[in-house]
């Protein structure tokens, strides 16, 4: 029997999606699950995004150009001036999601055995990423007892190697939540520029920052046009995951052509999808304003009821729509299957992502959970409640 590759060996299970088999049999039964587990937000999507579908009159779907509709990369640079005045439509590649657009990046930027240096613990895919692009991921742990902060810069700094192309980032984060401060940017800005590597900022939730924080892009950094690379999607921003719309922005015009030679390979990005995308950006700032109250009222409640639970510990997001809990268990992925096939509370359960598939060092948040806040109050409440149950359960 033919053998398949090592790196498709190596290839990570999504431990965000691997669940699902087992969340498929508990439904077969009737039980219902209040889903934690993936940020999928249930806010509705833009009418207009919608509506600029529906009302399209176009008679052959046909091929966009390879880096996207020219109209909609002219939106995307107004998007974008507003951090940057000087960016162009020639600094975007409208990608076929986040996910192709890290790819890219990790593509045009590092060769096979190169190293990337990223914060963990950080979006699970980054690793399926690097070993699809041969990339070593080189991890710098953040702690929970910091609130998943930066870590020094010295600890980046001392894992700097010949080898090193980039330093990769998702801000604000998932699956911690963390907002990078303007100092944790300037400083990180600062090594790159010492060390002539890249800084790939992973910004698709820009918008989603509480308590007065705010959200500070690498592309505001002055000096930064030619080691900056912004990762950005639709997905989060307007609840369009489904579109799987994304974007690379960078001033680099090395990187981009390169990362252009990526997007025409794969001929150009989905055209309906594009249609809603552009579209959403008449989404009027009122929407955004309502949202992020929402989540900001989510988040509260999540984790003032997480916190009344005992022997739970949990980081305090500062954006996004994530936290991470740690549990009074010894391995996390177990009490996630058993949620789903051994336990329920009047027909009802949870589900988890455990957070070891978050880190790439082996045996490190082996007791953590990331859990999203995409439920509405009552569902979100209802669902701490039944974890709380099940925890007493799970140690009996």
């Amino acid at each position: 029997m033919p053998s398949i590759s090592k790196k498709g060996k190596l290839m990570p299970e999504s431990p965000i999606r691997k669940l699902v088999p087992y969340a498929d049999i508990a439904q077969k039964k009737g039980i219902k699950i209040y889903h934690l587990n993936i940020g999928q937000p249930d806010i509705k999507t833009p009418k207009v995004a919608l509506d600029a579908v529906k009302n399209n009159t176009i008679e052959v779907l046909s091929y966009s150009h390879s880096a996207g509709f020219e109209s909609y990369r002219n939106k995307l640079a107004l998007y974008y001036q507003k951090i940057n005045p000087s960016i162009h439509s020639s600094n975007i590649i409208v990608t076929t999601g986040g996910s192709e657009a890290l790819l890219f990046a990790m593509g045009s930027v590092a060769d096979p055995n190169d190293e990337i240096i990223i914060p963990e613990p950080f979006y699970a895919n980054y690793n399926g990423f690097a070993i699809s692009s041969g990339v070593k991921v080189v991890p710098v742990i953040s702690s929970i007892e910091t609130n998943f902060a930066l870590p020094a810069i010295s600890e980046f700094e001392k894992l700097i190697t010949p080898r090193t192309k980039a330093i990769l980032i998702c801000n604000p984060g998932n699956p911690t939540g963390y907002m990078y401060s303007k100092e944790e940017i300037e400083q990180l800005c600062t090594l790159v520029l010492k060390h002539d590597v890249f800084l790939i900022a992973d910004e698709v939730y820009r918008e989603f920052a509480y308590d007065g924080l705010q959200h500070h892009s690498v592309l505001a950094v002055s000096g930064m046009d030619n080691h900056a690379i912004v990762i950005d999607s639709v997905s989060k921003r307007y609840s369009m995951c489904g579109a799987r719309i994304g974007c690379i922005v960078s001033k680099n015009k090395e990187v981009m052509a390169t990362a252009l030679k990526f997007a025409q390979a794969r001929l150009s990005p989905p055209t309906f999808a594009q249609i809603a995308s552009e579209a959403a950006l008449e989404t009027p700032d009122s929407y955004f304003e309502e949202v992020i109250e929402e989540y900001k009222e989510r988040r509260d409640l999540l984790i003032s009821e997480l916190q009344n639970i005992p022997n739970v510990k949990v980081a305090n997001p500062g954006g996004a729509f994530y936290c991470i809990a740690e549990l009074p268990v010894k391995n996390a992925d177990d009490f996630a299957r058993w949620l789903l096939e051994d336990f329920q509370t009047n027909n009802e359960t949870v589900m988890i992502a455990p957070a070891a598939g978050f880190y790439s060092t082996p045996n490190v948040g082996l007791n953590q959970v990331r859990i999203a806040y995409v439920l509405k109050k009552e569902d979100l409440s209802r669902s701490v409640a039944i974890l709380k149950i099940a925890l007493e359960q799970y140690k009996n």
